[in-house]
């Protein structure tokens, strides 16, 4: 660390103080622990050798900060430069990647599927701080908005424009939507427990998250669907067949439980601004998700340590 490096932590002191949103956070989370997990995403730690590589904690953070702040890859580069509270989170590291060094990283992830094990080893640091939660989940799934691209375009692999290659339309409550969808199962103390992301025609009821032996809450969309744990989901009307009272009285309750499902995609969609995609394939938008879903889940968990 040089002279000018080793003022940053007293100019952080200052900004700090008129309050940052990442403060707190690395704090949280042994990021050590990611390290094994991505020890074997790159290729040229051999006899050849080749490049160094950047830290892959140091990447991950920098994702972290880009679905936090709804940066794209040029704009993530250039505030890691700039930004002081941004090298603080990142540990005022000597050399930062440019945006293709980014890309490549996250392309890596949607590959090899890695990002999935960083969001589960940050949930079950943050789970194993909360041991007494009462067991009960509740699942629901959301939009993720993708451009459609121009009329008679092609789609797939020959594709020329940024129209979604694997994004889809589906129609809900008479709204027409493009893109993705994200299912997600999320606990009592609202932190998400396992996400899938797929094209919008996929059904809800075709995605099943529960957790054997753990009931799971889930609205008429999942009416009639498989269920791998106790299954608490609302009943719903049949042709000519209208619903009793006792289903009716039912259904309340369990809506009122499976509500705060609803939470996780309020952020997402709010604070951090997650509702469009430019990302073109699944596995991608996948990546984006997962990190974003961290992004929440590291807030919420600075909310319920100050609460509690």
């Amino acid at each position: 660390m040089n002279l000018l490096q080793s003022s940053f932590p007293e100019w952080y002191r200052e900004v700090e103080s008129l309050g940052d949103p990442l403060s707190g956070i690395t704090d949280r989370i042994d990021f050590e622990r990611i390290r094994p997990i991505l020890s074997d995403l790159y290729e040229n730690n051999t006899e050849k050798g080749g490049r160094p590589n950047y830290d892959p904690i140091l990447m991950v953070k920098i994702l972290l900060l880009q679905q936090w702040y709804n940066l794209s890859d040029p704009q993530v580069e250039r505030e890691i430069r700039d930004r002081i509270s941004f090298l603080n989170f990142l540990g005022y590291p000597e050399k930062l990647p440019d945006r293709n060094t980014i890309w490549y990283f996250k392309e890596r992830l949607s590959e090899t599927g890695k990002d999935r094990l960083v969001f589960n080893e940050i949930r079950d640091q943050i789970m194993a701080r909360k041991i007494s939660v009462r067991p009960g989940t509740m699942q629901d799934a959301s939009f993720t908005e993708s451009d459609r691209g121009e009329y008679g375009k092609p789609r797939g692999e020959d594709a020329k424009t940024r129209r979604s290659k694997d994004g889809a339309s589906a129609t809900k409550n008479h709204e027409k939507h493009f893109g993705y969808k994200t299912h997600s199962l999320v606990n009592e103390i609202k932190i998400l427990e396992r996400l899938s992301v797929t094209p919008a025609n996929v059904h809800d009821s075709q995605i099943d998250l529960s957790i054997p032996g753990i009931v799971v809450y889930r609205d008429k969309g999942y009416f009639g669907s498989g269920c791998r744990g106790i299954d608490a989901t609302m009943d719903r009307a049949v042709r000519n067949h209208k619903l009793p009272m006792k289903s009716i009285r039912r259904n309340l309750r369990i809506s009122r439980i499976r509500s705060l499902v609803e939470h996780p995609y309020a952020f997402f969609k709010r604070m951090f601004h997650f509702s469009h995609v430019m990302v073109t394939t699944v596995q991608r938008v996948r990546v984006k998700t997962y990190f974003t879903a961290i992004c929440y889940n590291l807030v919420r968990a600075r909310y319920l340590d100050r609460i509690a």
